[in-house]
């Protein structure tokens, strides 16, 4: 008997060590999928508590991945080998921004990244060595709720449900964990990396510009600005990753398949429900476009479209204008007209890796560019310039 019992007690701690045992192994994070980068202690309250707020400001910049690899066999590329150097020196820069602002009028409330994190969003390895613990220090150490639009690097332009696209999706996602809309929220395109922000008087869209045709997110967008309470957001910030209007590699005498579909598609909408601004990347630089239009009421009303993809990957350079002609054309009913109020450099030098604050007062929004490795940029020929034509 007591043979018996003996068995069945190391039976019964057997099975508890083996459930120990992998308890601990699911515990253990997923070597296959990004890690979530770490929450802030203090996240973005619920849109309905910061309602009566006007004031603050905002980090923006983009395309902190690392150069290709010509031979990738023989060179790996850097990302998930080692932390992005490019971008942890500018997030030091942002810390110290972060800290001078802690106490004004204008604290920094959140960052925003226009896409491009890693080399190939797909693997899981280049987030959680290479990009993950970069942006940790300033959600950890400067408290600052992180957001970021997918790039081309992140998803890939691979169409809905591809393999491709499966792969970067699920770790972009993954790193979003602790800032995303849950699921099922108003705020949240399900199954898309596509969501919205609300913060005081200013309200941010994040858009997946790989799928700049894809009818069911424009629909999600279109919903979202006609259902909006302008009376309370006063400011609208659309965050995707292809500028509609750029003069480096990727524009000038180039238009590539997306910035054509926001041209002929999103700009309208944007403009019919007075977005002030877009925020993207793609290029790795820095410009800044207006567009000037009537609002069909008899107002002159502004939008500005700034590109800050200075994060850390190989700078590009300018290489020509685009040509307008026909996008003015075909919105001549509403006298659009375009300003390039600040053009890339044509040299490396020119165009140094950069982070912009958007301070937001009130009504009114400015622009200030910061280049820590070249003090003296100056693209708008002052510090912080604001923007004119605000709504009022």
């Amino acid at each position: 008997m007591r043979h018996g019992r003996g068995l069945a007690l190391f039976a019964v701690a057997a099975t508890l060590l083996s459930g120990v045992a992998l308890g601990a192994r699911q515990s253990l994070p997923d070597p296959s999928l990004a890690r979530p980068i770490a929450a802030p202690a203090h996240p973005l309250p619920p849109e309905s508590a910061t309602a009566h707020l006007r004031r603050f400001s905002f980090l923006v910049y983009g395309d902190t991945r690392c150069e290709n690899s010509l031979i990738p066999r023989l060179l790996p590329v850097k990302d998930g080998r080692e932390v992005q150097q490019r971008h942890a020196r500018l997030v030091e820069a942002m810390l110290g921004e972060v800290g001078r602002r802690a106490r004004s009028r204008y604290p920094v409330r959140l960052a925003v990244q226009t896409g491009d994190a890693v080399m190939d969003g797909g693997t899981a390895q280049q987030w959680n060595v290479s990009f993950v613990p970069v942006v940790d220090r300033l959600t950890r150490e400067g408290d600052v709720p992180y957001y970021f639009a997918v790039g081309n690097h992140d998803v890939s332009y691979g169409a809905l449900g591809t393999p491709s696209r499966r792969a970067g999706l699920r770790n972009s996602l993954s790193a979003l964990t602790h800032v995303l809309p849950p699921e099922g929220s108003p705020r949240r395109l399900q199954g898309y990396p596509t969501y919205a922000v609300g913060y005081g008087n200013a309200f941010f869209l994040f858009l997946d510009s790989q799928v700049p045709d894809d009818a069911r997110q424009f629909a999600w967008v279109q919903a979202q600005l006609e259902g909006l309470d302008r009376r309370r957001y006063t400011h609208v910030f659309a965050v995707f990753h292809h500028p509609p209007f750029s003069s480096g590699r990727h524009g000038g005498r180039t238009l590539e398949p997306a910035p054509r579909v926001f041209r002929d598609r999103y700009l309208p909408l944007f403009r019919a429900h007075r977005v002030r601004m877009t925020l993207a990347g793609h290029e790795h630089l820095l410009e800044h476009w207006v567009e000037r239009y009537d609002d069909g009421g008899g107002r002159h009303r502004r939008m500005d479209h700034l590109v800050t993809g200075g994060g850390g990957a190989p700078t590009d350079v300018y290489t020509a204008e685009p040509d307008l002609s026909a996008y003015v054309r075909a919105n001549q009913s509403q006298h659009v007209s375009l300003e390039h109020l600040v053009r890339p450099g044509r040299t490396v030098a020119e165009n140094p890796n950069h982070f912009v604050v958007v301070t937001v007062d009130g009504d009114d929004i400015s622009v200030e560019v910061i280049a820590p490795e070249t003090p003296a940029f100056g693209p708008y020929g002052a510090g912080r310039v604001r923007l004119g034509d605000a709504p009022r």
